[in-house]
């Protein structure tokens, strides 16, 4: 009884597989590609074979729900001073050792009513409550993992007016980015190193497919910022670091927003807090090549405004997550001489 009660509340078919061998399933989904047998779930561990075929088990549950500043995904060019209605489900398909939110992307509780199911038409609503809400954030978990579930809130929030919001890892296959594509207008992305070592030994993952899907939604025209999360000791190299940004600038532009956020001891890793001097350091580093760069879990004014990249005009003033609009036209461009930085329609 209770395993067809969770599958009639939690279960819904899967996408982006095939039959491997016997009852085992591959999952396309990420690039993990894992073969799943009878009764196991992947990496992630929120999609089940079931009978030979792929289910996501926790579709309309909800692990966080809350209004937030746009500028907390961080998102800072994307309808600054905006508020976002941001939702979080369950796993991921990386094992971080520094994970912020460990507690929802690395284990399913069990203490999760199965019969308190969100339907996405619901999450639509209760973002629509709100006055001045621009739309829904897929966050505080990998979005990637619960594909289905967030794709249905997606088509729901367009319908209504809403903007979507991904904040991800990035790693994820061409075929469903690119159906993501179409649903989700702003993406932030950690990029959280730039060498194949630290992927592998820190989040059990690979940075080329991050670096293809960047470029992906890049070609796409949809809005994107990069997250770098600075860890003393793990990707503190200034030669790796400025290869990174390199990359940028040149792969993806050297418009490209770019966030170096401050590390904090969490989850399996215990190194010290990275010091205000590399984060200042790293930063005028990451200004020689490109022209919007911002320091994030930091109390200075330092990588904190947004200045006109052609004129050098002050556009948005900050201070935490609160803005203040001085340089902007009504379309996001600067008022003293035109050029658009800043995405409002």
């Amino acid at each position: 009884m209770g395993s067809i009660q969770q599958k009639s509340y939690t279960m819904k078919a899967a996408k982006f597989y095939e039959l491997s061998n016997r009852d085992q399933v591959r999952c396309n989904l990420c690039p993990h590609h894992c073969i799943i047998g009878e009764g196991k779930t992947g990496i992630c561990r929120v999609r089940k074979n079931i009978d030979g075929d792929l289910f996501f088990n926790t579709y309309g549950m909800v692990s966080s729900v809350g209004f937030d500043p746009i500028e907390k995904k961080p998102l800072y060019h994307f309808y600054p001073g905006g508020i976002i209605f941001s939702i979080g489900n369950f796993g991921c398909n990386l094992r971080c050792k520094f994970c912020q939110n460990w507690q929802i992307s690395q284990d399913t509780p069990n203490d999760i009513d199965l019969n308190k199911k969100h339907e996405p038409r619901d999450l639509v609503k209760m973002a629509l409550t709100k006055k001045n809400n621009i739309g829904i954030a897929y966050t505080y978990n990998e979005p990637t993992v619960w594909f289905e579930y967030m794709a249905d809130i997606a088509e729901a929030a367009k319908t209504e007016g809403l903007k979507n919001v991904m904040v991800t890892n990035g790693f994820i296959n061409p075929k469903p980015l690119a159906e993501l594509l179409e649903l989700i207008d702003a993406f932030n992305v950690d990029l959280k190193a730039f060498t194949e070592e630290f992927y592998k030994t820190q989040t059990i993952s690979k940075l080329e497919p991050i670096k293809a899907s960047l470029k992906q939604i890049k070609e796409s025209g949809k809005h994107l910022e990069i997250t770098n999360l600075l860890i003393s000791g793990y990707n503190d190299d200034a030669r790796t670091f400025i290869e990174m940004v390199n990359w940028i600038a040149d792969e993806l532009g050297n418009d490209t927003v770019l966030h170096i956020s401050r590390y904090f001891p969490t989850y399996k890793m215990s190194a010290p807090p990275t010091s205000l001097d590399l984060m200042e350091r790293f930063y005028d580093l990451a200004k020689k090549r490109l022209n919007h760069v911002y320091l994030g879990n930091i109390s200075t004014s330092t990588g904190q405004h947004t200045y006109c990249s052609h004129c050098g005009q002050k556009l948005i003033d900050r201070s935490r997550y609160n803005t203040w609009l001085k340089g902007l036209d009504d379309r996001g461009g600067c008022s003293h001489c035109g050029h658009k930085a800043i995405e409002f329609m």
